[in-house]
């Protein structure tokens, strides 16, 4: 009987020892795991042992030019690709990502030139319109896509962490902290992509920068108009004065109920918009698909004059319904 129980107590000391270790462990494990989160990508540049200029040089690489007011389409058009390499947080500067696209659709585009000749396939006007068009699909076509796709979400949660990082900054004024402080506060609690840029403007500010030019320069590399109701609230605060806590305190406000306004008409427009996105996504990826999975589909009938005539067609109406679509469902709000 003694015997039985001493088992039993070594069994249950056993159990009681393995739990304890176990729930140590785990809370270990999700600890760090939360205080790995919890940082932003500045600052955990700065913990590896980089300085604050070198930090600023790979945060600020793919930061977008000001557009002046005589700037053509080919520059809005070049600024608003570098600012979606930026808002994607892509390690690769845009020149770089621009040259790769551009070498790549040379590189496809000889690669189909070469099957063709391989597959005993008749070099004619119709495959000069094919070859080009699938290079383009595949080297800047499926990129976009997918650039353009990681850059809203990156976007989205920006809009979504800026309300809270105004009533983090408020609170800290609240409690007698200087303007610079809480800065320094949003910085070391807020995650990317917000932390790192109130760090950027934390940074600039301690190199001498003034705060509303410091607070500008965020809002232009994002074009968010929140951070542009900001900058302009700072700049008025510090020309005329006030009580700055109150004014970002309604500015949160309104900020949270233009975003409600906003999540309302996305609601009522979501039909629309997943129809542009369709509409606009999916002829790219099928042409892409189609061709590299069954090429002669559309080399056997390259030479037809039907095929020579319709194609340019195609992706002119699709050049046209892409434009149309873009602006129904671009909705200012």
């Amino acid at each position: 009987m003694i015997a039985l129980l001493v088992r039993a107590a070594a069994m249950v000391a056993i159990f009681g020892s393995i739990f304890v270790l176990s729930q140590l462990f785990v809370s270990l494990v999700w600890d760090k795991r939360a205080e790995r989160k919890a940082v932003n990508r500045r600052l955990k540049l700065l913990r590896s042992g980089l300085d604050h200029d070198a930090v600023s040089v790979m945060l600020l690489k793919n930061a977008p030019p000001m557009l002046g007011t005589q700037a053509g389409l080919f520059e809005r058009l070049r600024v608003r690709f570098i600012r979606m390499t930026m808002i994607a947080a892509v390690p690769v500067e845009a020149r770089l990502l621009a040259l790769g696209a551009v070498l790549a659709f040379f590189g496809i585009s000889l690669a189909i030139v070469v099957l063709a000749l391989l597959a005993n396939a008749t070099i004619g006007m119709g495959l000069l319109l094919i070859v080009p068009a699938v290079a383009a699909a595949l080297s800047f076509g499926v990129p976009l896509i997918v650039l353009n796709n990681l850059a809203e979400k990156r976007r989205k949660k920006m809009e979504g962490q800026f309300p809270v990082a105004l009533d983090v900054f408020t609170r800290s004024l609240r409690a007698g902290h200087p303007v610079a402080s809480a800065i320094q506060l949003v910085t070391e609690e807020m995650t990317d992509p917000i932390g790192s840029e109130f760090g950027l403007v934390s940074d600039e500010i301690a190199y001498g920068a003034n705060l509303p030019d410091a607070l500008s320069a965020m809002a232009e590399r994002w074009d968010l108009e929140d951070m542009r109701l900001f900058v302009v609230s700072i700049s008025v605060q510090t020309e005329t004065g006030g009580n700055l806590s109150e004014i970002l305190e309604n500015l949160s406000r309104v900020i949270r109920d233009r975003a409600s306004m906003l999540m309302m008409v996305r609601a009522l427009s979501s039909e629309g918009r997943m129809t542009g996105t369709l509409l606009t996504a999916l002829p790219v990826l099928a042409f892409a698909a189609l061709f590299l999975s069954n090429p002669a589909f559309f080399l056997d009938v390259a030479n037809d004059p039907i095929f020579m005539i319709g194609f340019p067609g195609l992706l002119l109406l699709y050049t046209i319904g892409f434009i149309s679509i873009r602006r129904m469902v671009d909705i200012k709000v």
